[in-house]
């Protein structure tokens, strides 16, 4: 499985690196693929370090004014025009998404997907790894859409919030399997 996951490039203390370190062995022993923004940089760098070192396959999608960002010696790396395109490219090149934390790229990308997904222009699986609570405000905003009909679908269709990498990945695989 192709496994796209959104995250941060920037550096950041164990309490996030440990559990993005913990998934991507998880997702390199599972035999799945890492599409994700092609940086050799930050928590980038971690999840892509260890999906390499699990024997994963890595596919970056970097962005032109970033390239020089981008981790040499990926399986495949693609170069975007621009952002709009990275994530177009990013979503195509995936079967499911992972959402880590990250700041206000990661949750533009978050709402992207699931947006499209609301209005059925994909069915792929999404989770939000909330290490840490970090996305627990966000679940509360989403809750509260729900709750006053600003999602025409159930929230548990568009997107399903997972506390631990090992559950996260779990929930995509019977995801795609149930397919």
């Amino acid at each position: 499985m192709n496994i796209c996951v959104f995250l941060s490039a920037a550096d950041l203390d164990d309490r996030y690196t440990r559990p993005a370190r913990e998934f991507a062995r998880l997702l390199g022993k599972g035999g799945h693929t890492l599409v994700w923004g092609g940086s050799d940089t930050g928590l980038m760098k971690v999840v892509a370090d260890g999906v390499e070192e699990a024997g994963g396959r890595l596919v970056g999608v970097s962005v032109d004014f970033l390239s020089a960002m981008a981790r040499p010696g990926a399986d495949e790396m693609v170069i975007a025009r621009d952002l709009a395109e990275r994530k177009k490219l990013l979503l195509q090149k995936a079967d499911a998404v992972v959402v880590m934390v990250g700041g206000t790229g990661t949750l533009d990308e978050a709402t992207e997907i699931i947006e499209l997904k609301k209005h059925g222009q994909t069915d792929k699986p999404v989770v939000l790894l909330n290490t840490a609570g970090y996305y627990d405000g966000l679940r509360e905003q989403f809750r509260r859409m729900e709750e006053e009909g600003f999602l025409p679908r159930p929230l548990s269709e568009l997107v399903h919030f997972a506390d631990e990498p090992a559950a996260a990945l779990a929930h995509l695989e019977e995801s795609v399997a149930g397919r």
